[in-house]
């Protein structure tokens, strides 16, 4: 374990924009503050969002996260089910930065569904918490915990968050603190999209890309994605019949004129390349 206090060398300098910043950060091992150094050097942006996120919305957070990986942007967000874990993965799977900030013990497993997430990024990346070994969760230490998610990062993403979330409390922190808030717009009828909706309404950046992100960071993003899957014949129709519509495997191959073998051929190919996913009520949703 590294032990970084508040005054030293090597404590994160944008923690001192904070009000009221940590007075330590503990580190899990086996990183040392040299190595959390680089992991927490920008460009840096957070992303939060629900943990009963849609499996769509999990989907999203992994892509953006892996490809801003890919574009040197690294990610912090507080290893939590849904969005955070899904972010946690993406970044991870480019090998790219990512963070994980605890709202217990860097000792504590929690939640349990994240350990093996937690173990791995304490090797690749970097799992702290500004409370001692041994402190458990409770649910005043997790808002507490977002104050250093939105002041380490360069902008707050939000992406599926019920109108009274803790990712909206990160993003009103990011706000606070002069830092960039994107939030991804969604259905108005779907309990995931108050949140983030009623961002975009108090001026909130709209974020449908990853080009989207590194323009606010000023970032040139270039070109079209070159990891962008090409999908061309059959698939292209499938994709793009399910973009005007998420529906049911049997609904699409009756829509585009398939057999049900044909059909499921072709979702297959659009799951393989990480276009499309499958909801638990069975709809197939586009991912981009």
């Amino acid at each position: 374990m590294t032990v970084i206090g508040f005054g030293s060398g090597d404590y994160p300098e944008r923690l001192c924009d904070l009000a009221n910043p940590p007075d330590r950060l503990f580190v899990r091992a086996p990183v040392v503050a040299e190595r959390l150094a680089v992991l927490l050097a920008p460009p840096l942006v957070a992303i939060v969002g629900s943990r009963n996120a849609s499996v769509a919305g999990v989907a999203f957070a992994r892509r953006l996260a892996g490809e801003l990986a890919a574009s040197g942007v690294g990610v912090v967000s507080g290893l939590a089910r849904g969005i955070d874990a899904g972010a946690h993965e993406g970044a991870l799977e480019r090998g790219g930065r990512t963070v994980a900030v605890l709202g217990c013990g860097i000792d504590r497993d929690y939640p349990a569904a994240t350990i093996p997430l937690a173990r791995r990024i304490a090797t690749e990346g970097a799992v702290l918490s500004e409370y001692s070994p041994g402190t458990p969760p409770a649910p005043f230490r997790f808002p507490e915990r977002n104050r250093i998610v939105a002041a380490l990062a360069d902008a707050t993403i939000v992406i599926e968050a019920a109108a009274r979330s803790g990712a909206l409390i990160t993003a009103r922190l990011a706000l606070d603190l002069g830092r960039d808030v994107l939030a991804v717009p969604g259905a108005p009828w779907t309990t995931g999209s108050g949140g983030t909706n009623a961002l975009l309404k108090d001026g909130a950046l709209a974020l449908t890309e990853t080009a989207d992100v590194l323009i606010a960071l000023g970032i040139d993003p270039g070109a079209a994605r070159v990891d962008d899957p090409l999908i061309t014949g059959p698939a292209s129709k499938v994709l793009a019949a399910l973009r005007r519509e998420p529906v049911s495997a049997d609904v699409l191959a009756a829509r585009c004129g398939l057999t049900p073998a044909g059909a499921a051929a072709l979702i297959v190919q659009l799951e393989l390349a990480g276009v499309i996913v499958r909801e638990t009520d069975g709809r197939l949703v586009p991912t981009r």
